[in-house]
């Protein structure tokens, strides 16, 4: 009689910022008042339900093969079940947990369990990964990992599992949420309409790795979706794409088939919203909540310097003021340290968040991630601050360490900006106002103020290290 073969899939926490809001440095335990206060917001942040679980794990856990159970396994709440006997573990890995992420796969082979690796990391770095894995899955893995599972449970596992191209997404592809726990997260209701982008961004990887064309989902596999998750959990909905609002006629004929379902819903959008008078309502009446939204810089010269030409500076203000009329509340996400920025830059994104109120301006610093365009032109042009020939020495933070050189401002002189313009824009009193301006989900604004002002605190306080130490 055959065994079920079982299989566990694996989600890994970042080392910093969101997921643990733990500083680089090593710090001593004194037990001091701030210690102390550090560690109960630390907890507070990972209790706080703001988590959402790993939709691609999702997407290859609803794939059902007999014989073959899968379960999974989110790092940032559980430890790893080695006690467990696996036939086959699966890890997502992103670029900037690479190292986290071998560590735990050539740990695991030492026992004898096989390895799976996919993800980002594994599409554009294969090379890096070989060595610490059993086998690779490259690409978008919709299709493919049915195939691993049947081979797993054949006993005829491959080590490179490629596909010839993207899976067609307007096939049926049913999500189910079997997997999680639901007291875990802010909410289990993850909705992907669709994959790609049109844009040609140079810090963004997502057309490299996602191609060029929008791919969509039949409106009415996701509208049923809609129903069938809100069985089981009536909280927030969250659209996970990149640009919902991408393919304009798409967009508003979905959310207008979704007003009956009296939903409230988060997601990310380009500030082109504004704009679409027709589109805006139809987001309105279908519960649209809350957006994230792309700013990245209100600079001319970096906006064209990073390619990002999808919406002019001179219109991005107008824009945001409409959605908010609209009573959607605004996370508006900058990049401070573009090609064109200079010292004034900070009071021009001041001025810029006065002017709109946006709601949650967070202030990003550019990280040139291995697989970029930008990363490929830092590297050429020597301004990189980590090995560029180890893509695993990139790693993802809280904007807690400088990774390049700005083109326009000193290194140290830019850090210091930094750190101003981000305790001028986040403050206990400051959030309280914008939780209690925002046009909707002020409870949630309130907290993401709160939380961002002791994050971009440990970010001031890393950076000043890190300056001190190398550079000092």
């Amino acid at each position: 009689m055959n065994q079920t073969k079982k299989v566990l899939l694996v989600f890994l926490p970042s080392e910093s910022g969101v997921d643990g809001a733990r500083s680089l440095y090593d710090e001593p335990e004194t037990g001091s008042i701030r210690q102390r206060f550090n560690h109960s917001v630390r907890t507070l942040i990972k209790q706080s339900q703001f988590a959402i679980p790993p939709l691609a794990l999702m997407i290859l856990g609803s794939i059902e093969v007999p014989g073959v159970e899968q379960q999974l396994c989110d790092m940032r709440f559980e430890e790893f079940p080695y006690r467990n006997d696996w036939d086959l573990v699966g890890i997502s890995v992103q670029t900037g947990m690479a190292r986290k992420a071998f560590e735990l796969a050539d740990k695991l082979r030492r026992q004898g369990i096989p390895v799976a690796l996919g993800g980002a990391h594994v599409s554009l770095f294969p090379d890096s990964c070989r060595s610490h894995a059993d086998l690779l899955v490259h690409g978008e893995a919709d299709d493919m990992w049915k195939t691993v599972l049947e081979d797993l449970r054949a006993g005829s596992l491959k080590t490179d599992y490629r596909a010839d191209g993207f899976p067609d997404l307007s096939l049926p592809r049913p999500v189910s949420k079997h997997m999680l726990q639901r007291n875990r997260y802010f909410t289990t209701n993850l909705i992907q309409t669709g994959r790609g982008c049109p844009y040609n961004c140079d810090f963004c990887n997502v057309h490299v790795l996602n191609g060029r064309s929008l791919r969509r989902r039949a409106i009415s596999d996701i509208v049923a979706e809609v129903g069938r998750f809100l069985q089981d959990d009536r909280r927030i909905f969250f659209f996970v794409d990149d640009s919902v609002n991408a393919d304009p006629s798409y967009a508003e004929e979905l959310f207008r088939r979704l007003i009956p379902y009296r939903i409230s819903w988060f997601g990310q959008a380009t500030t082109t919203l504004g704009q679409q008078p027709r589109l805006l309502e139809a987001f309105a009446k279908s519960g649209c909540r809350a957006l994230l939204v792309g700013i990245e810089s209100v600079e001319p010269a970096s906006r064209n310097a990073h390619r990002k030409n999808q919406n002019k500076a001179a219109e991005l203000a107008a824009a945001i003021r409409n959605i908010r009329n609209a009573g959607i509340s605004l996370y508006g996400s900058f990049i401070y340290g573009l090609d064109g920025d200079t010292l004034d830059t900070p009071a021009a994104i001041l001025d810029f968040v006065s002017q709109t109120k946006l709601d949650v301006p967070g202030i990003n610093i550019l990280r040139p991630t291995p697989g970029t365009g930008v990363f490929d032109r830092l590297r050429e042009e020597g301004r990189l601050l980590f090995d560029p020939d180890d893509p695993t020495a990139f790693r993802y933070t809280f904007g807690q360490e400088m990774l390049y050189r700005p083109k326009r401002i000193p290194l140290d002189a830019f850090v210091e900006s930094y750190s101003t313009l981000t305790r001028q824009l986040f403050s206990p009193a400051q959030s309280i106002r914008r939780g209690i301006g925002a046009p909707s989900a002020k409870t949630a604004v309130l907290f993401f103020n709160l939380f961002y002002t002791h994050l971009y605190g440990l970010s001031r306080n890393d950076l000043k290290k890190q300056i001190a130490s190398r550079f000092g």
